[in-house]
């Protein structure tokens, strides 16, 4: 490969996402900082991702203990691990070849953590079967995705595929969709209903998509990664209705199932509900769902494992699942064995029952109240308004931005939500992800902030970015922000709460600053 012009023009058309060049920023000012360069802040925060064990969270600690064992096998003697720990090690291995975590597995994943995943979809969604033989796993939910999306790419034109997607979407699929091959549809969430899914929007993307490419399938993420909403039962039927009649495939990703936390709002499975909808669309609509140790809950992000569910599938299309699963090899075995602890964790009675219980509920009590507390001081914050989360590790405020800084960033050729994450890094060493990366152009400018991070480290957070707004909104004239001020009617309705002030940690009420 002599030059550029020899590289695979698929390859050379993905565009790189706006999120690397704020992380090589964010690493650029970390290496500054220990060169002991002059900045008013420490340490670069980072809330940009998912990744909850790199923002501080800590692990589960029944999962580390168990994978330790697997690992180093004479901690299956070492009495300062619980017994069931221990045990849960020693089943492990003697299902691994050699009895090693070494060895490579099956394509499509290790029979007997297939079949422990089998068993927690059945429970999960109350006694609906699962089987082993329709469980695949992968080195984590896009590696499957990619799998599947690959399937459907064919034809060219106006017979190219497409994939409906919504906008705002996780942010690396539009350039999954682009190396595979594949047309991004765009449906557009509706940010006034909480980022609803909408029917007649679903309709009208599908309708102007058939003019130039053949729409073969719909993606959905439920929880919305980075929009927070979770569908109810009837908003999920409505999307399953309209993908019988219209023929298109269901890629569900359900990652975050298990941190749902919105008032009166729980997690029910498209399968399950597919199920209740009876044989005329259980036995024809086909499904895959997604689902990863990416989860809330765990937070396992490097170990690289997620797994997909088929349902409806042609036996021939999942023979070609496992040969395209095939060029991996095999998926990492440490994150496999971590699966199998994910779907089946202690039981009331064990050793470690009670230190597990405790450990999960830290972190889902820590990702509803933060999510709570981010909510209200971002619509606190003048031309910042932020739909509530129901579940998910994000929330994605919309930014209005006055003229000046979107006339900047033209000039500079980047978004202007973009110029806003960069500038904010600069300032005040906090990474937050720009709006613009997840899928075409929405209205107006938005940001995604994880909030699953240490209570400490979100208020550090939201006082650096509250103190970095302050000073923006202080350099324009206040009718550019007058339109969504404090106590906007998207956001607190008046209420007075303690947010960020212009000096730093100190607070400032809202009623002193209207």
């Amino acid at each position: 490969m002599s030059s550029l012009q020899h590289v695979n023009p698929r390859v050379r058309g993905i565009r790189a996402s706006p999120h690397s060049a704020l992380q090589s920023l964010a690493a650029h000012i970390t290496q500054e900082n220990t060169q002991r360069a002059q900045k008013s802040f420490r340490e670069v925060i980072d809330v940009s991702s998912g990744d909850s064990h790199q923002a501080g969270m800590k692990p589960i600690s029944f999962v580390r203990q168990v994978l330790a064992a697997c690992l180093h096998p004479q901690l299956l003697r070492d009495r300062s691990l619980p017994l069931d720990a221990r045990l849960r090690a020693q089943s492990l291995l003697e299902v691994c070849e050699g009895g090693s975590a070494g060895s490579y597995t099956d394509s499509s994943g290790m029979p007997h953590v297939r079949k422990s995943i089998a068993e927690f979809i059945t429970r999960r969604d109350t006694e609906i079967p699962s089987y082993t033989k329709d469980i695949f796993i992968s080195a984590g939910s896009q590696r499957a995705l990619m799998v599947l999306v690959k399937l459907l790419a064919s034809g060219e034109g106006e017979t190219w595929t497409g994939v409906l997607t919504p906008l705002p979407c996780p942010h690396t699929l539009p350039m999954l969709l682009d190396e595979a091959g594949v047309t991004l549809v765009p449906y557009q969430l509706i940010e006034e209903r909480g980022w609803a899914v909408d029917l007649d929007e679903l309709q009208r993307a599908l309708t102007v998509a058939r003019r130039h490419c053949e729409p073969r399938a719909i993606y959905i993420s439920n929880p919305g990664n980075p929009t927070g909403h979770v569908q109810d039962k009837k908003s999920i039927e409505e999307v399953i209705q309209f993908a019988a009649a219209e023929r298109l495939f269901l890629l569900v990703d359900e990652v975050y199932q298990d941190s749902v936390y919105g008032q009166d709002t729980q997690f029910i499975s498209y399968k399950k509900v597919l199920f209740e909808m009876g044989k005329e669309f259980s036995e024809t609509v086909e499904l895959v769902s997604f689902h990863s140790l990416s989860s809330a809950c765990m937070g396992e992000c490097g170990l690289r494992a997620g797994f997909m569910e088929a349902v409806n599938m042609d036996p021939g299309v999942m023979h070609y699942v496992d040969t395209m699963l095939c060029t991996d090899i095999s998926t990492p075995v440490m994150g496999q064995l971590a699966l199998d602890l994910m779907v089946n964790p202690p039981k009331p009675g064990d050793p470690s029952y009670d230190t597990y219980k405790q450990e999960i509920l830290l972190t889902q009590t820590t990702l509803s109240q933060n999510a709570q507390r981010a909510w209200q001081v971002l619509n606190s914050l003048p031309g910042m308004s932020c739909q509530p989360a129901m579940g998910g590790v994000y929330l994605y405020p919309s930014l209005l931005l006055p003229p000046e800084i979107i006339e900047q960033a033209k000039m500079l050729e980047v978004e202007a939500d973009v110029l806003y994450c960069q500038r904010l890094l600069q300032e005040e060493g906090v990474l937050v992800g720009a709006g613009c990366q997840h899928g075409a152009a929405t209205v107006g400018h938005h940001l995604r902030l994880c909030v699953l991070v240490p209570p400490d480290t979100l208020e550090e957070v939201l006082a650096r970015l509250g103190s970095f707004h302050h000073r923006l909104t202080d350099r324009f004239p206040t009718q550019w922000f007058s339109k969504w001020g404090p106590g906007n009617p998207r956001g607190l309705g008046g209420k007075s709460l303690g947010v960020p002030s212009k000096e730093g940690n100190n607070l400032l009420s809202l009623n002193s600053i209207q």
